[in-house]
């Protein structure tokens, strides 16, 4: 064990993972304390090292902690252990390798307390045997992985909910890795795009979904599916999001099909439609480019219910709305937009469902009593349901048509 060149190992070992020279360094007195107890001293012992990457000195000392009778057992023989009572703490046993009693420890110092640990001067030594040495190097590297982890894991929880980007590194059972840098995430196939085929190497955004805690490294959970993915897309789009002057209301996403889009602006002279389409369309384009082309409707939120309802259904034109008991409405479409107002196999009526959280059942305006096929859904807002505070007042009755 070269101590001379330590100190710059320290410093090498730390700037190359990323990681603080302080953490690497406790890895490392405490691999050298750890060879030092099996090459010097008792198993039992508590010893501690310090390493000064300055002058490259090592020091050893024994930790004894203070005990007495009320807070150790001092019986030769282990008698059969005794019930505790609730919240109390079994004593453990004296041992002269970690413990000092009170009476002495006050020898060595006065103001000795008991629990206190006390420190003692250990002898020098630079040389170590080959399996201590071996024992040091297991320790070191034990600690730096968890430096490692410690540290991808402070970095990547101040990211969740936000977009990353990254390459695509290996598939294995539809789940698909990704190199992030300083740590691999992972990304399900529920998480994946349906449809969008991955390539070794390829560079892609993800959003970070969830970090989480495991024995081995960091779980950076990806996807690519969410909804939220296509807000934070607009987010680094669109500055007027970013500035507070437009707001994403509610999102609807089907991915890899169709995403619809609600947003609102307080200021009168803000078109929040046209700030997410930007100009000839190259804002909203961006992001369709970065989904594979998926479709994204972009309607512009209002607090009438009837309004709102209605332009959940872009591209399509809505005559009127009825609204009904029990938070559902009747949408009502010319005969030549009711197909537009459907979707592939119902796609727009479920998307409009999700955004506004209503049932929705559409009709054509000239066939009042037929129901449509795939023209009805229930299904409420899932992952971006609009707050209780922002729900648009129900209406009796619509009086005018939708624009």
């Amino acid at each position: 064990m070269d101590l001379k060149t330590l100190a710059s190992a320290v410093n090498q070992i730390a700037e190359e993972r990323g990681i603080e020279p302080k953490s690497v360094l406790t890895g490392v007195e405490e691999a050298i304390a750890a060879a030092y107890k099996k090459q010097y001293r008792e198993r039992s012992e508590i010893v501690k090292s310090k390493f000064d990457l300055k002058t490259g000195a090592l020091k050893f000392w024994q930790i004894k902690t203070v005990v007495d009778e009320t807070t150790a057992r001092f019986d030769e023989i282990e008698n059969p252990k005794e019930e505790l009572k609730e919240g109390e703490i079994e004593k453990p046993k004296y041992n002269p390798s970690r413990h000092i009693i009170l009476a002495e420890a006050k020898k060595i110092k006065k103001d000795a307390a008991l629990g206190e640990e006390l420190e003692f001067p250990l002898e020098e030594h630079k040389d170590f045997g080959r399996i201590a040495a071996q024992t040091a190097k297991q320790v070191i590297l034990q600690k730096l992985r968890e430096s490692e982890r410690e540290a991808v894991r402070a970095e990547f929880q101040n990211k969740e909910s936000e977009i990353i980007s990254g390459v695509i590194q290996r598939f294995d059972r539809g789940n698909v890795y990704v190199d992030l840098g300083r740590t691999i995430g992972i990304m399900f196939p529920n998480e994946c795009i349906p449809g969008e085929h991955y390539r070794i190497n390829e560079r892609l955004r993800f959003f970070i979904l969830a970090v989480q805690e495991d024995a081995r490294t960091p779980g950076i959970i990806l996807s690519r599916s969410h909804p939220q993915f296509v807000a934070k897309l607009f987010e680094l789009e669109v500055p007027e999001i970013t500035e507070g002057t437009v707001e994403i209301k509610a999102m609807a996403r089907e991915a890899g099909h169709r995403t619809k889009v609600a947003v609102y602006s307080k200021e009168e002279k803000v078109d929040p439609v046209g700030s997410l389409v930007g100009q000839r369309g190259m804002r909203v384009m961006a992001v369709t480019n970065e989904l594979g082309n998926e479709k994204i409707d972009i309607v512009e939120w209002a607090p009438e219910t009837e309004k709102f309802i209605a332009n959940s259904f872009s591209p399509a034109k809505v005559i009127s709305v009825e609204i009904r008991p029990r938070r559902e409405a009747r949408v009502f479409v010319a005969e030549d937009q009711l197909s537009l107002a459907l979707g592939k196999g119902g796609e727009n009526v479920r998307l409009a469902a999700k955004l506004t959280g209503w049932k929705l059942d559409v009709r054509s305006q000239s066939r009042p009593e037929e129901i449509q096929v795939e023209g009805v859904s229930d299904i409420k807002g899932e992952l971006e349901e609009i707050p209780d505070e922002e729900v648009p007042k129900t209406a009796e009755a619509p009086k005018e048509k939708a624009e």
